[in-house]
């Protein structure tokens, strides 16, 4: 995404009607780029029972093809993608467990040019705290004004125009717990002129923009922050509000039903509609994480027992006292990568100082106002159980960082290596030195070069993959043979990447790999089309080797290059990593999560051991260039 300061071009959305819709590979395409990702992770027996399975799917009147004429069908009737509903449904509204962890990302920014307040207490703000929290209110008033008009230049690759449609679903959006599955509030433009603020699990209802559109100072928008902190902090402890986001953590189902209990009542029902019209959440910490980036980033990607948040709103900005900051992020709506250059280009702005651009002219602001709720002992007693699910989640979770500054980008294309390549082959050495064996990994790709794009998964262990993982440490192979192995595991993983030949298939992530040859989105568009009694019959899907070939101990994302920020996700399996990256010129930034619950898979240990490949990998191919 263009610098939010950039001169305009085309109109945001200009681009949309030359993009081409998301293609529907062939049977047989699909078939044989899954019966490869399966070879290195089943036995020879195991793998024949599969590919025998597949055969038998895409043989001529077979199952396959019904379901192949389905999904056609499917794609004329919708208006721009076969997939999006589907991937929205599947992947995000039908899951049921609490999107704390398990769904939200998380975003760490760079800390101020200032540096942190060096012990700011607890229960209190910090005028840091309030000033940084006021400049990004500036810029995101900014930012959500220019998608509005269309001001943002429409991202173009290489290889032709980029969807934008992703920017539509970024302010004023929220997910709505239901059943029996979730909803997505969107709206564009996006017209709303106020912001969720949370400051001690207060909420409230902020106007950020005035009635005719105007932007505020960052003066006043400070000044509208240390209303609701002022107002907070002159009642009385017995006259605070429960904290109610709490419920947000819950289990979906469960939060379902209570905030349809609780919207009977029309001044909750109120305030529901209030906060999922608002254009974005602030959280006001009123304590600070510390100095340390490993206990640090947690406080964005869960909170203290899910306190002061609100998790169903895309985007909720997150600023401690010490001004530490950074965003937990809902991912229905959109992709992390979406926002990511929004948050670059508000925090390059505010590395280079705080230039007003917003109307210095004052504008009428309607005074902050707290949403009240009411609220039984059946509300009361959930509070409780929601803190302690919460509680329980999060102890379970461990979450560490690894900022490895000996060399980045710069570096690996110096010696010819590709730097996202690189990254894969290196989380392969460092689970196989750790687990003495290969796992199925979950390499995203954007597939923003088709209308609606989000995603699709690169199966990133391979078989030239485990020949180089099992020849790297084995003291009888020569090093040029072992940098050569290595090589050729790099060359499959981004021919995995790769458009097919004949240009049919082509899609270009946001770090300019060409994607789109994945398998796993037209076989979950393939599954949805099948009947309950055709699915008792589908060998492909009922055999083991599908659920354990997408069962991702690995699930990584690269989100490069991480200048301004940095973040993470959790894992998606019990005993799994999460692990998103970000690839500088001089330096890698990533974050590894695991549960405690699996001990066999530690994200400490694990951090231990990658950090230990790319010192290994890097001297290798340094000595081999």
């Amino acid at each position: 995404m263009a610098s939010i300061n950039a001169r305009r071009t085309l109109a945001t959305f200009a681009n949309q009607a030359k993009i081409p819709r998301l293609p529907i590979p062939t049977l047989q395409e699909t078939a044989d780029r899954y019966k490869r990702s399966l070879l290195p992770l089943l036995t020879r027996a195991d793998y024949d029972r599969a590919a025998t399975a597949v055969e038998d799917f895409i043989r001529p009147g077979g199952l396959g093809e019904k379901l192949q004429e389905r999904l056609h069908a499917l794609d004329k009737k919708e208006p721009e993608s076969w997939l999006d509903t589907l991937w929205l449904n599947k992947a995000y509204l039908e899951y049921r467990e609490p999107t704390l962890i398990n769904v939200n990302w998380w975003n760490q920014f760079v800390d101020p040019p200032s540096g942190l307040v060096a012990s700011p207490g607890q229960g209190r703000v910090s005028d840091l705290q309030l000033d940084r929290a006021a400049l990004f209110l500036s810029q995101l008033t900014q930012f959500n004004e220019m998608i509005n008009k269309e001001q943002v230049p429409p991202d173009v690759s290489r290889a032709g125009p980029m969807c934008m449609h992703q920017l539509k679903n970024q302010f004023g959006a929220s997910r709505i717990p239901d059943e029996p599955r979730d909803r997505i509030v969107t709206t564009w433009p996006a017209n709303a002129k106020h912001a969720t603020v949370i400051y001690k699990d207060q909420l409230f209802s902020v106007p950020i923009i005035g009635e005719n559109g105007e932007l505020p100072s960052v003066q006043q928008l400070r000044s509208q922050l240390k209303a609701v902190v002022e107002q907070v902090d002159s009642l009385p402890q017995t006259e605070l509000q429960p904290p109610i986001g709490v419920l947000t953590s819950e289990h979906r189902e469960t939060w379902a039903k209570l905030r349809k209990t609780m919207a009977k009542d029309a001044a909750n029902a109120s305030n529901f509609d209030n906060i999922d019209a608002s254009l974005f959440a602030l959280c006001l910490d009123d304590y600070a994480s510390g100095p340390d980036l490993d206990k640090s980033h947690r406080n964005l990607f869960h909170g203290q027992k899910a306190r002061n948040r609100w998790f169903d709103k895309a985007m909720q900005f997150i600023v401690e006292n010490n001004g530490r900051a950074g965003v937990n992020g809902e991912h229905s709506p959109a992709d992390a990568v979406i926002p990511g250059s929004m948050f670059t280009a508000i925090l390059k702005r505010e590395e280079q100082g705080n230039k007003e651009i917003n109307s210095s002219n004052p504008v009428s602001l309607a005074t902050p106002r707290q949403l009240l709720w009411n609220i039984d002992s059946t509300i009361g007693k959930a509070l409780v159980t929601a803190e302690n699910n919460a509680s329980k989640t999060i102890d379970n979770l461990s979450s560490v960082l690894l900022h490895y500054n000996d060399f980045g980008s710069d570096f690996l294309k110096r010696v010819k290596c590709s730097p996202d390549g690189f990254l894969q082959m290196a989380y392969q050495l460092a689970y196989y030195r750790q687990h003495g064996q290969p796992c199925a990994t979950y390499e995203s790709a954007s597939t923003r070069m088709f209308k609606l794009g989000r995603t699709e998964t690169v199966r990133s262990c391979s078989v030239d993959t485990v020949a180089f993982t099992k020849a790297w440490d084995d003291k009888d192979v020569k090093l040029s043979d072992k940098v050569g192995l290595f090589q050729k595991a790099i060359g499959t993983q981004m021919e995995y990447m790769k458009a097919a030949s004949n240009g049919k298939y082509h899609g270009c992530s946001n770090w300019g790999i060409i994607a789109c040859r994945g398998v796993d989105r037209h076989l979950l568009g393939l599954r949805c089309m099948m009947t309950q009694e055709e699915a008792s019959h589908a060998a492909i899907f009922s055999d083991p080797s599908y659920i354990q070939s997408m069962y991702f101990k690995l699930s990584t994302s690269n989100t490069s290059p991480g200048d301004y920020s940095w973040g993470g996700f959790g894992p998606v399996v019990p005993e799994g990593y999460g692990s998103n990256y970000a690839i500088g010129k001089e330096r890698i930034r990533l974050s590894i999560s695991s549960w405690k619950t699996a001990p066999e898979a530690e994200a400490t240990t694990f951090r231990t051991t990658l950090k230990k490949v790319f010192d290994d990998l890097g001297e290798a191919i340094e000595r081999a260039d």
